[in-house]
């Protein structure tokens, strides 16, 4: 059974630099056209690769395998 990731992004740090959307070999993000700032349009294609995560320059991306306990 393929693992399932859920992929988050802080708005108020995201400034729509897009680094995130064209490093994505799913294609998970978009920039939002209104907002110009990336949000998750294919949240069931991400196969967890976090290089959305590790490229973006303000940590605005998290990236969980669902299921994971989160931090209290």
């Amino acid at each position: 059974m393929a693992k399932k990731f859920d992929v988050q992004v802080n708005n108020a740090w995201c400034k729509g630099c897009s680094l995130c959307v064209h490093i994505c070999p799913k294609k998970v993000l978009e920039l939002d056209e209104v907002r110009g700032k990336s949000v998750v349009a294919r949240p069931d294609e991400c196969i967890g690769c976090r290089q959305c995560e590790n490229i973006c320059p303000d940590m605005a991306i998290t990236v969980k395998e669902k299921g994971e306990e989160k931090d209290v």
